[in-house]
């Protein structure tokens, strides 16, 4: 899929998907994750197979959200969301021997956006629509997302990276440093896969029932 920008002169549209109605975009999506996830902090060396293969997930469960951008009909950007108890083992363990049950927590998967279209108020809008994708249910207490952990003295981390924190926060989100959990993937440059931990961040949702 090509993952190019278009023009930034057009308003960029968002629109959203549910459970089956996903499946025409995973191509978009798979291209965007290996696109985006390639630089710091994830590094990530893109696997077309494996990518295949984690987003059917999202088919899985009727519940999920994709929040897709568009500059016309080129995809320049996607945000996804499932409840917590439809991810796999590697996250839903992190609260085995906590007070939260998995099925109170809406999960927000990647958020990616080619470079050109950042700063333009779109991160927000992924969250807006996930939060309100979560809370149009009316049965999850919290929603939550993970990051990566990256030590701040990595050799490999861009001089002048800011981080997104000061957004998260700004967003209700903290991190949980009692929930972690751990992946593994290839980084760019390495042969094999090494594990990596990521934190939870949670916010508080209301219930409406």
């Amino acid at each position: 899929m090509d993952v190019r920008p278009a023009t930034t002169e057009r308003p960029v549209q968002i629109r959203c998907y549910n459970g089956l109605s996903i499946e025409p975009w995973l191509g978009h999506l798979a291209a965007l994750r290996i696109a985006v996830f390639r630089d710091w902090p994830y590094l990530y060396d893109g696997d077309e197979e494996y990518e295949a293969e984690y987003l059917k997930t999202y088919l899985r469960s009727p519940r999920s959200v994709a929040v897709l951008a568009f500059d016309g009909d080129l995809v320049v950007g996607a945000s996804t969301g499932l409840p917590l108890a439809d991810e796999s083992e590697a996250f839903t363990a992190a609260f085995a021997d906590t007070s939260i049950p998995v099925t109170d927590v809406f999960y927000c998967g990647e958020s990616v956006l080619l470079p050109a279209y950042r700063g333009k108020g779109i991160g927000h809008r992924f969250f807006d629509e996930r939060e309100a994708h979560a809370r149009s249910y009316g049965d999850y207490g919290w929603t939550a997302f993970c990051a990566v952990d990256r030590d701040p003295s990595h050799p490999r981390r861009p001089a002048f990276h800011r981080g997104n924190d000061a957004f998260w926060n700004k967003r209700g989100y903290r991190p949980r440093a009692d929930l972690r959990a751990r992946l593994p993937w290839r980084e760019v440059g390495q042969d094999g896969e090494t594990d990596h931990t990521l934190t939870f961040w949670l916010r508080p949702l209301e219930r409406t029932r």
